[in-house]
């Protein structure tokens, strides 16, 4: 794909016009970390890097990329119409999304969008989106990304990369979408100077290497390691041993990027009854129960295990790929201090002993 270059005034310019057509997300940094929010216009925050500001590099924003397209509470049914609510939307445009988030996408299409089945309104939101994702510019101790044999910045799954460099972003075309998004606005747009290409390879060395630093600090094991284990290690006596600090919380789920589990509830509503989707937690004691009171994980250290079961077994067998992108958030969001390098640490120990 092509390689364009566009300069800071001009990618807001960018921004402007995209918002007529778009509902447009950017990160923004609010106390001290990246969170999305809607893109205004000529707010003077935006330019001044305080609070507010946008922040296009960095790392990875709070919230999980799903939260746009599998939504933690949608109104999937009103009554017994088959109109689909919300199908009347505007389309949105996300902005600054990391590779971590974007390698979710695969897993969350294998759900949602697979062969079987369709979901309506995850794919709506799918189709209609438009990404603009961007390099990570720095790191945090939690990242973990390569350690899955995912390099921090996007590869795949954007319509066009951008990766900071001195002055502006050097834009990179990943879909006909993005070749038509710089056609339509080739005013804004330049040829990509060989001298910014280096200092891209360069940044991008640089972070990879931040990256491996943690990966060595904390001795997390790479991808081909891990090939296996939770099902050799399935009756370790780890699991037990992890799961006594666990609080049942259901953070992790959360705050996952490709955990995809929801119920479904029904509500009474001025005479109507609505159907919502809301989103549900492996690690949580009623996830699956049945009726009569029967539950096949009884034991929380049996539902942490089938986390890490989904993870990394049951996702390799049924996609071909980990549905783990190394992003780090239930690291940071465990009240308890569960470190998921380190439960997978144990595991890969446990199998190499046996």
């Amino acid at each position: 794909m092509e390689l364009h270059y566009i300069t800071t005034a001009n990618f807001t310019l960018l921004l402007d016009s995209l918002q007529r057509e778009f509902t447009v997300f950017v990160p923004q940094r609010k106390a001290g970390r990246r969170m999305y929010g809607r893109y205004a216009a000529g707010e003077p925050e935006r330019r001044n890097g305080g609070e507010g500001a946008l922040v296009i590099g960095e790392v990875r924003a709070v919230e999980p990329l799903k939260t746009f397209f599998f939504r933690c509470r949608q109104k999937v049914a009103e009554g017994f119409q088959d109109t689909v609510p919300g199908s009347e939307e505007r389309p949105f445009c996300l902005v600054g999304v990391k590779a971590c988030d974007l390698r979710s996408l695969p897993v969350l299409d294998a759900v949602f969008g697979g062969p079987d089945y369709r979901d309506p309104f995850y794919m709506q939101a799918r189709e209609r989106c438009l990404i603009l994702s961007a390099d990570c510019t720095c790191t945090l101790e939690s990242c973990f990304c390569l350690a899955l044999g995912l390099p921090p910045f996007p590869q795949a799954n954007f319509d066009l990369n951008l990766s900071e460099v001195n002055g502006g972003f050097l834009a990179e075309e990943g879909s006909e979408r993005g070749h038509v998004l710089v056609r339509e606005h080739s005013a804004l747009f330049q040829e990509a100077p060989t001298l910014l290409l280096k200092a891209r390879e360069e940044l991008r060395s640089r972070i990879s290497e931040e990256v491996r630093a943690n990966l060595q600090k904390f001795g997390v094991p790479a991808k081909e390691m891990l090939e296996g284990v939770i099902r050799q290690a399935y009756e370790a006596p780890l699991w037990r041993e992890e799961a006594q600090a666990c609080v049942e919380c259901g953070a992790c789920n959360t705050v996952c990027p490709t955990c995809h589990c929801f119920l479904l509830l029904d509500q009474l509503h001025s005479g109507e009854l609505d159907r919502f989707r809301l989103w549900d937690s492996c690690l949580l004691k009623d996830f699956a129960q049945v009726a009569g009171g029967a539950n096949p994980r009884p034991q929380l250290w049996m539902r942490l295990r089938n986390r890490f079961e989904k993870k990394f077994d049951f996702f390799p067998q049924l996609a071909g790929l980990y549905a783990c992108t190394g992003c780090g958030r239930c690291i940071l969001a465990c009240p308890a201090k569960i470190d998921i390098r380190e439960v997978l640490k144990r595991n890969v120990e446990y199998v190499q002993k046996r």
